[in-house]
């Protein structure tokens, strides 16, 4: 199966025409789309189908408890499948199924260990303030989405473990999987922790693992006692620091 693959477009500010790939089946769009969900309206009616994981700047300035199902409505009525701990099997025209296992898949701020968590925390502070979420009436802060975080592990890793009627599987997260996604501007500084997890323990249970966040692109394969795992984040940032120089909105890959 060919999979277009799009995220951080940031259409709040951006502006960009998506195009849907020659031969693509399927378009997944990995979070940070536009923080006002205006710009998924530049998707409906998309030829293919559409899976959406949801980015952190979806939840800019919103309650979470009353986000999400805002949003899970929202892209019901134009036609996408929003997967937050979810997973849909989708076939393609080769007859092959495959697993689609979603999640936000929060960052839980342990990339480093504990020996930074302390620095980590702090760099943290400032990504959650510029989000302004709030949850159940309170500050969604970095103890709040550390605990969001874990419970999307826990399921993530419940899920990928779960055998069934599938061909692959392709696990789908906004935050990067693993320190190789980090953004090479920043490197090992404490706010990379905002932006990827320790998950490599994970990317064996998945043929490809698509995530967005870093405003960087990569396309990277981990080898295993399984075989391997492609790793793709074709994120587009900010045209006003550069990140869009050389953009391919038509990237896909094949499962």
């Amino acid at each position: 199966m060919r999979l277009q693959v799009v995220s951080d477009l940031h259409l709040e500010t951006e502006v960009f025409q998506p195009q849907p790939a020659p031969g693509a089946e399927l378009l997944v769009l990995a979070g940070d789309i536009d923080s006002t969900w205006a710009g998924l309206e530049l998707f409906r009616g998309w030829p293919v189908p559409v899976v959406f994981v949801a980015g952190n700047h979806e939840f800019d300035g919103r309650e979470m408890t009353e986000a999400w199902p805002a949003l899970r409505e929202r892209c019901q009525e134009l036609g996408f499948t929003l997967l937050e701990r979810e997973r849909t099997v989708v076939s393609g025209a080769d007859g092959r199924r495959i697993r689609f296992v979603g999640t936000t898949r929060w960052c839980d701020f342990n990339l480093f260990g504990d020996a930074q968590s302390e620095r980590v925390l702090r760099a943290a502070g400032y990504f959650m303030r510029v989000q302004r979420s709030t949850l159940d009436g309170l500050p969604f802060d970095a103890a709040a989405v550390r605990i969001e975080a874990l419970a999307c592990r826990r399921w993530l890793a419940d899920e990928l473990a779960t055998s069934g009627d599938w061909d692959a599987t392709v696990a789908i997260t906004h935050f990067g999987p693993s320190f190789l996604s980090a953004d090479p501007r920043y490197g090992s500084q404490p706010g990379t922790a905002s932006f990827c997890n320790a998950d490599d323990d994970l990317l064996p249970l998945a043929q490809l693992w698509i995530h967005g966040h870093l405003h960087c692109r990569h396309d990277y394969r981990v080898r295993h006692d399984a075989g391997e795992t492609r790793v793709v984040c074709n994120a587009r940032g900010h045209g006003r620091k550069g990140e869009a120089d050389g953009y391919d909105g038509l990237f896909a890959v094949d499962v």
